[in-house]
């Protein structure tokens, strides 16, 4: 092992093990809190594969997603990257050379839109009306939704809700729902099952294959605005704070340094935009 991979966390969970995680309620020791109600959840639920069947290449990134470092244990970060061990560069680049098609990357931006429900929808038509079992689905998630990126520990002390005018108390998106209780990948055509609109979360998604990709230049630009409210209860300086956030991504996220500029790198590796 190099030094540099040494540097490094592991905290990406293999799609099958997410609910483990949910359930366990701990990574990286305590400062990743549990999430009670996705726990509860997870106890009922048979997703030991929501995978699509016939979906090698899926299953092929998803091996490569869960061996990939993810550093977690910044102390400062700069405002631009510019070495590539600031960012998950080993899960990103296999994200962009991703072989199968078609692939698409989902531009989301605000927190209070359908953007989970638009890409399950994406994934629905693509796996079972146009046979597409290794489709893959990119959320490039910056602006508000970028919040649905960080565990609880960090909704809590930065008071998050605050971001968006108490819209959502705490990051419900992590929340498998109480109606998945006993439901089964089985019956794709349930109406409130794992593949309906029951089950936009953030979870079951990533059991299905979609990759959230996370932004560098959001969590800069929520640092300076945690600040600018005064939400600094470590009195910690810029580089401080969006360290702190940046530790505190949800396991499975990749980091990437900026969704704008990562967008068009995505587009150049065949991936259709869309907003």
């Amino acid at each position: 092992m190099t030094a540099t991979q040494q540097d490094f966390t592991t905290t990406s969970i293999h799609r099958r093990k997410l609910l483990g995680w949910l359930a366990g309620g701990s990574i990286a020791g305590a400062a990743m809190m549990a999430l009670p109600r996705a726990a509860q959840a997870a106890d009922a639920m048979d997703t030991s594969s929501l995978e699509p069947h016939g979906a090698k290449t899926l299953e092929e990134l998803t091996t490569k997603l869960a061996a990939a470092p993810r550093r977690r244990d910044f102390k400062t970060v700069p405002m631009i990257l510019t070495h590539k061990h600031q960012w998950d560069s080993e899960a990103l680049d296999a994200v962009l050379h991703y072989s199968a098609k078609p692939k698409q990357v989902w531009d989301n931006t605000d927190i209070t839109s359908p953007w989970l429900n638009l890409m399950r929808n994406s994934l629905n038509a693509q796996i079972w009306s146009y046979k597409h079992p290794d489709f893959l689905a990119v959320s490039a998630t910056h602006g508000t939704c970028h919040l649905a990126l960080w565990d609880s520990y960090i909704w809590g002390k930065y008071d998050l809700s605050a971001m968006i005018g108490g819209k959502f108390k705490q990051n419900v998106f992590l929340d498998i729902p109480a109606a998945m209780q006993g439901k089964t990948a089985a019956d794709y055509n349930d109406p409130a099952g794992l593949f309906s609109p029951e089950s936009n979360c953030i979870p079951l998604l990533m059991q299905r294959g979609v990759v959230f990709l996370a932004c560098h230049n959001a969590i800069w630009e929520f640092s300076a605005a945690l600040l600018a409210k005064g939400h600094n209860p470590d009195h910690l300086s810029h580089e401080q704070v969006a360290a702190e956030l940046t530790n505190h991504l949800i396991p499975g996220a990749v980091l990437t340094p900026g969704i704008v500029a990562t967008i068009p790198e995505l587009e150049i590796a065949g991936y259709r935009y869309t907003k």
